[in-house]
């Protein structure tokens, strides 16, 4: 992206001011600031959440300003992975229907029942929750919620993975297992990876430590480097 900038409609603030960035693929990106310094606003941004932006912003190569909704929504729906501090799963449905849901806003992801369930217990596997198909998502953990939310975020193998504070409602221990997971997705599966985060714990996983304050995206110094 290239100054991009950012007004909440009606307040005259500028959240944003000129961002600069550019995010290699493959890369693990972790963006830090205060509550409050916009770094959901940029996560929203480029996820296609929000499109009410200046300048320029390119994901893989191909500009998000204009798209028409068809191609937003193809777009939030096959090439990124969204991650949020909440979860939000359906409590009354599976862990594997949780999963599943990316299916049904996308037409390319659609398929017989069979595939999508075979597709979910895979991406339910890989963080940790081979078991956990036919649970309901009410009676999770934190840290199993979080795992779903992962998993559902992988189902159609997006090329980006967005996170925002995905550790933020849950304690230390179970914070620095959903950390490592990450870690390990993005190693695995050479995802492209950008968390906005509190947890220095996330900030230390990423290959590069971006702050953003007043509006403005700094490098940050990485500790013992």
């Amino acid at each position: 992206m290239t100054g991009v900038r950012k007004r909440y409609p009606g307040s005259g603030v500028e959240v944003l001011r000129g961002i600069d960035l550019e995010v290699a693929a493959g890369e693990f990106a972790s963006v830090v600031g205060r509550s409050g310094s916009g770094k959901t606003t940029l996560l929203n941004l480029i996820g296609g959440l929000d499109t009410s932006f200046e300048g320029e912003l390119e994901v893989g190569g191909g500009s998000l300003r204009g798209l028409p909704d068809a191609e937003l929504a193809a777009y939030r729906n096959r090439k990124v992975g969204l991650v949020f501090q909440d979860s939000q799963l359906l409590d009354h449905l599976s862990c594997a229907d949780n999963v599943a849901l990316a299916a049904h806003f996308d037409r390319g992801g659609r398929g017989d029942r069979a595939r999508l369930r075979r597709r979910a217990d895979e991406v339910l596997e890989a963080v940790g929750l081979g078991g956990a198909a036919g649970r309901r998502a009410s009676t999770l953990s934190g840290g199993e919620r979080q795992r779903v939310a992962l998993a559902r975020a992988l189902f159609l193998e997006p090329e980006l993975l967005l996170c925002d504070e995905p550790t933020g409602n849950l304690d230390a221990e179970t914070g620095a297992a959903v950390v490592d997971l990450i870690a390990g997705l993005h190693a695995a599966g050479r995802l492209t990876v950008v968390a906005a985060t509190h947890d220095d714990a996330i900030a230390a996983a990423g290959s590069r430590v971006l702050e953003l304050r007043d509006g403005v995206l700094h490098e940050a110094a990485r500790e013992g480097r």
